[in-house]
């Protein structure tokens, strides 16, 4: 089922999600909407309380799309990314350890219209649960690697846009409030027609070539 995905400044995205303790089919159901409701809105991760669910699970899938609607070449993803089975489904992740720097434009389908730069780290090793409640381990970097930690701040109640400088962010934030988000152009509604090729609106990516001691935007 395709659930209404919230947006800022909904005070909902700005609670902290509790931990899941029972492994049930609820929890089986919710990852499921999580991904359908991802797929519709043309993202690559959604967070539970994007959906007004405040637990501790995010989907993510950054996998190449055919080559009509794709959004990442496979040949661009990195060598980590390729050995990690997607859709991912994590449940109570937790970061186990952060390499290096790197800087990526990020969006968000719960703040559409908006892409600014984000640092985050390179390398991000994380641990969680799947949905039958069995402990997984992943470690990526790249696009994955900076959407599994884009994901992890809506757990906290944290967006992207809290992570740019204080002027910057108050300066979107207060526009949001004032005047909503800007309409659609017909190019991006036509892009989404087509399964657009941009990952838009979740994360946009320009370039995975980066390093611990070089920033990069993608």
């Amino acid at each position: 089922m395709v659930r209404k995905i919230l947006t800022f400044p909904d005070p909902r995205l700005r609670e902290v999600s509790k931990p899941i303790k029972v492994f049930g089919p609820e929890i089986k159901t919710l990852a499921e909407d999580m991904i359908e409701t991802m797929y519709d809105a043309h993202g690559i991760g959604l967070a539970a309380p994007q959906v007004g669910e405040l637990v501790r699970m995010i989907v993510i899938d950054t996998r190449s799309r055919n080559e009509a609607g794709r959004r990442y070449k496979y040949d661009e993803m990195t060598e980590l990314e390729k050995k990690i089975t997607q859709p991912l489904v994590l449940i109570n992740p937790e970061i186990v350890q952060g390499e290096g720097k790197t800087t990526f434009d990020e969006g968000c389908l719960s703040v559409p219209g908006y892409v600014e730069t984000v640092e985050r780290n390179l390398v991000v090793e994380l641990k969680a649960f799947d949905v039958n409640g069995k402990e997984i381990r992943i470690k990526s970097d790249g696009l994955l690697g900076i959407c599994m930690q884009h994901e992890m701040d809506h757990l906290e109640g944290t967006l992207f846009i809290d992570r740019l400088s204080f002027v910057k962010g108050n300066r979107i934030k207060n526009q949001i409030k004032k005047h909503g988000y800007p309409p659609k152009s017909n190019e991006d509604e036509a892009d989404e027609s087509e399964d657009s090729q941009e990952i838009e609106p979740e994360l946009k990516k320009k370039t995975t070539k980066t390093s611990k001691s070089e920033k990069q935007k993608v």
